[in-house]
C-alpha cells in the first residue's frame, strides 16, 4: 500500500464505528463496553471462543440485534444510538454471510446473486453477478440451482450475493467454519483476493485463530464480552498484552519460578524477569517452537541430562515429548515442535536452546484474580542461551 494511500484511508471516517457497546440477554451480559473501528478496505477479524460475545457485536452491527447502549456508525453517519436510533438491516448498506449460505432454493446462482440489483438495469445486473461469480470460481455454475452445489460452492454464492450490491462494509460470521479443510483454505484464500480487489471493509467472526491470522489486517481479540486486545497478527503474537493472549494461539509450556537478580530459574533454562519485583513469582510460557532442540553424545541410561520421552513425526514437523531438567534437579515435561523429521529415540539425553521471541514471561496472579483489561501485562525480554540440563 502507497504512502498516499495510507494517508487518505487514515484520515477517512472508518467504514464501521462502535462506541460503549453494552448489550444484554436477560440479566447476563455479553457485550461489555466495546469500542472497535473498522477502516475502508480493512479486513478486522473478531477472535474468541465460543459465548465471549463476538457473533452478538458482529449482529448489532449488522442492526439484527437493537442496541441497547452506545453508538453505531457507517461511514460517520450513526445508524444506531441515544435516543432510540436504529436504522433497519435493509437501510445499512451492509453485505452479510453467514455459516449457512440461505440461498434461494428456488433460484439460479446467478439468480441468486442479482437478487439485490433491482436497481440496475437487467444487464449491468448480470455483468456484475458474473464479474463476482468469475472472482470465485463459480461462473461456471450460473445457471444451476443451490442442490445441485457442493457446500463450498454454495458458500461461494453467497459471497458473490453479499457482495455485489457493492456494501459499505461487509459483515461474515464463521462463513467457512462448516468445510473441509483443505476446501476451506481454499476458498477463505479466494474470499480474501477478491475482498481485497474490491477494497471491502470487512468484520469477520471466527474462532480459529489462524483462520484470522490469514485473513486480518487486525484481529481484535475477545473473551467473556470484553476486547482483550486489539493489533496486526503479528502484534498480537509476538507481543501478547495476556497470558490469554499467548494460550489462544497454540499449545504452550506453563512454568513459573521466583524471580531471583532478574531471573527466573526453570527446568528449561534461566530466563529473563528483571522487570518484575525481586522475590515476586513470575509466569513463563513457552511455545512448543521456541525449543530447539539437538541429541546430546551421553548415556542414555544415566538421565541426568534433558531427555526425550517421545517423539512423534506430525508430517511438516515433529513433536517431542521433553522431561526438562534443571541444573538444581528439577523436572518438567515440556513439548517441543521441530520443523521436518526429528525422532530422537525414547531417553536420548537433549541439549535445549530457547528462541526468546517465543518465550514470555506475565506476573503471577492470585487465583481468580483478574487482571484490568486493556493493560499490558507483560513486556517479554529478548535473550538466549544453552541449557543441557546438567
Amino acid at each position: 500500500m502507497n504512502q498516499n494511500l495510507q494517508q487518505s484511508l487514515s484520515s477517512a471516517a472508518p467504514a464501521l464505528s462502535m462506541q460503549g457497546i453494552h448489550h444484554a440477554f436477560g440479566r447476563h451480559e455479553v457485550v461489555k463496553g466495546i469500542d472497535l473501528e473498522v477502516l475502508p478496505g480493512e479486513v478486522v477479524c473478531l477472535l474468541g471462543p465460543s459465548g465471549c460475545g463476538k457473533t452478538t457485536l458482529l449482529r448489532i452491527a449488522a442492526g439484527l440485534e437493537t442496541l441497547q447502549r452506545g453508538r453505531v456508525a457507517l461511514e460517520g453517519k450513526e445508524v444506531a444510538g441515544g435516543g432510540g436510533r436504529h436504522l433497519p438491516p435493509e437501510k445499512r448498506s451492509v453485505g452479510l454471510a453467514f455459516q449457512d449460505s440461505a440461498l434461494f432454493p428456488h433460484l439460479s446462482v446467478l439468480e441468486n446473486v442479482t437478487f439485490g440489483l433491482k436497481h440496475l438495469p437487467a444487464g449491468e445486473r448480470r455483468q456484475r453477478a458474473l464479474t463476482l461469480l468469475e472472482q470465485l470460481g463459480m461462473a461456471a455454475h450460473a445457471e444451476s440451482y443451490p442442490h445441485m452445489l457442493s457446500g463450498g460452492q454454495q458458500q461461494r454464492v453467497a459471497l458473490a450475493r453479499a457482495l455485489a450490491p457493492e456494501p459499505q462494509l461487509m459483515l461474515l460470521d464463521e462463513p467457512f467454519s462448516s468445510l473441509d479443510a483443505r476446501l476451506r483454505d481454499q476458498i477463505r484464500d479466494d474470499t480474501l483476493h477478491v475482498l481485497k480487489k474490491v477494497g471491502a471493509a470487512t468484520l469477520l467472526v471466527t474462532h480459529d485463530p489462524e483462520e484470522a491470522m490469514f485473513m486480518a489486517d487486525r484481529i481484535a481479540l475477545m473473551r467473556d464480552g470484553h476486547i482483550i486486545q486489539v493489533g496486526t497478527p503479528r502484534e498480537l503474537y509476538c507481543n501478547p498484552s495476556d497470558p490469554f493472549v499467548v494460550t489462544f494461539f497454540g499449545e504452550v509450556n506453563e512454568l513459573s519460578g521466583e524471580v531471583r537478580d532478574g531471573q527466573v530459574m526453570t527446568p528449561v533454562g534461566p530466563v529473563d524477569a528483571g522487570w518484575l519485583a525481586e522475590g515476586s513469582t513470575a509466569r513463563v510460557l513457552v511455545r512448543p517452537e521456541a525449543l530447539q532442540v539437538a541429541a546430546l553424545d551421553a548415556p542414555a541410561e544415566t538421565h541426568s541430562h534433558s531427555h526425550t520421552v517421545m517423539a512423534k513425526l506430525l508430517g511438516r514437523s515433529s513433536l517431542l515429548h521433553i522431561c526438562a531438567h534443571a541444573p538444581d534437579g528439577e523436572e518438567a515435561h515440556v513439548h517441543a515442535r521441530v520443523p521436518g523429521v526429528f525422532l530422537p529415540a525414547e531417553g536420548q539425553p537433549v541439549t535445549l536452546r530457547l528462541d526468546p521471541s517465543q518465550v514470555f514471561v506475565f506476573p503471577s496472579r492470585p487465583a481468580g484474580a483478574r487482571a484490568a483489561h486493556g493493560q499490558a501485562q507483560q513486556d517479554h525480554r529478548h535473550y538466549a542461551y544453552d541449557h543441557d540440563g546438567q
